[in-house]
This record gives C-alpha cells, structure tokens and sequence, in this order.
C-alpha cells in the first residue's frame, strides 16, 4: 500500500485552457528568445492555475488510471467484452486475388478493407474483390 494520492488529470474544458497556456507560452517563448528563465516563468504560472483550480473548482480534476502498459483485453474505460469461441470469424485471406481487377495494384490480406466474412474492398481504389471459389 502506498501513501501517495492518485493520480488526478484535469477533464473538460479545463484541460483545453491548460493546453492553451502552455501553447501560447511556448510561442512567446520561442518568438521572444526567452527561452532562460521564461521556461520557468511558464511552469509557474501553469502550477499557480492548477492550484487556483484545486480551490476554486474541484470537480476540474478527477481519478486518473495508473499510467503503464494495459493488460490484453482490458482498456483504460474498462475491460473489453468478451465473445464467444464459436462466435469469432476469420477472414479467408486465401481467397483474395493476387491483384486488383480494376487498378492491378497487389492485393495483401492486412490492406485491404474487409465489408464482410469473405468480401474485401481494394485498398488502393476502392473496388470490391472477387473471391476465388474454395
């Protein structure tokens, strides 16, 4: 167990005002040549506006999620569902034709835009794929 609070990240439109003064900050800067000690400068004015927000608007914030590589299946709004064995299908990337019958550009099973269990469109112009008979 730790002492630490959680993570707390600003939400909504608090967040966008906080971006914006380090944009402008930045530009400031750079257009200036401020660069030593305006860097400080805006790091200050950033952590005096969290910390008007933490007194003035508290429901700015809320409980972040512990930054770090996520679990397989499991996203950071909550665990993907599940399916069913028997209720996964494959695409039969075997069947696609070696080229475009429209443009002649090669045909790869990753590229290409899948509209069904065995149709494909092409992923250069957009033709739906003939299959081949299996």
């Amino acid at each position: 167990m730790s002492n630490r609070e959680p993570n707390k990240k600003l939400v909504g439109p608090w967040r966008t005002v906080h971006a914006v003064i380090w944009l402008v900050g930045i530009y400031i800067l750079a257009s200036r040549g401020w660069w030593w000690p305006g860097i400080l400068v805006l790091v200050a004015i950033s952590a005096i506006y969290e910390g008007l927000l933490q007194q003035l608007a508290p429901d700015a914030y809320k409980e972040g999620l512990k930054e770090g590589p996520m679990p397989t299946g499991i996203t950071r709004e909550g665990p993907a569902p599940m399916m069913a064995p028997s209720s996964i299908q494959e695409h039969r990337v075997e069947l696609l034709p070696q080229v475009c019958p429209n443009c002649n550009a090669p045909i790869r099973g990753h590229q290409v835009k899948w509209t069904g269990l065995q149709s494909a469109d092409c992923p250069y112009c957009g033709t739906n794929l003939p299959m081949s008979k299996a």
